[in-house]
């Protein structure tokens, strides 16, 4: 039953970090923590639909959300996000690399 959680909890935060929007937002706070009011215009996507994605990242455990009077800031809640977010843009291109030479 332990091995079915954890494969479940696994699923769920590869299912949050599946999405573009989501990956930007995260790719962005690798820098550091930003306001909200910083994180909207650098990723250009509309309020409604960035703050959405913000909340999904935050229930899930992804990002931290500190308010600080009329501002909130985000930050990674875990290094190892910013690793595992390394370690599949090296997949990626580890993938690619393999893909098309194989095709060469």
């Amino acid at each position: 039953m332990a091995d079915d959680r954890m494969r479940q909890l696994k699923a769920d935060l590869l299912k949050a970090l599946g999405q573009p929007t989501r990956l930007k937002i995260l790719e962005l706070l690798l820098d550091g923590e930003r306001c909200v009011c910083e994180i909207f215009p650098a990723i250009g996507g509309e309020q409604s639909n960035v703050s959405k994605h913000l909340g999904f990242l935050r229930s899930q455990g992804i990002v931290i959300a500190d308010r600080r009077g009329m501002r909130v800031f985000y930050r990674l809640a875990d290094k190892k996000i910013a690793k595992l977010l390394e370690d599949a843009e090296n997949c990626v291109k580890g993938t690619m690399r393999s893909r098309f030479s194989a095709v060469a």
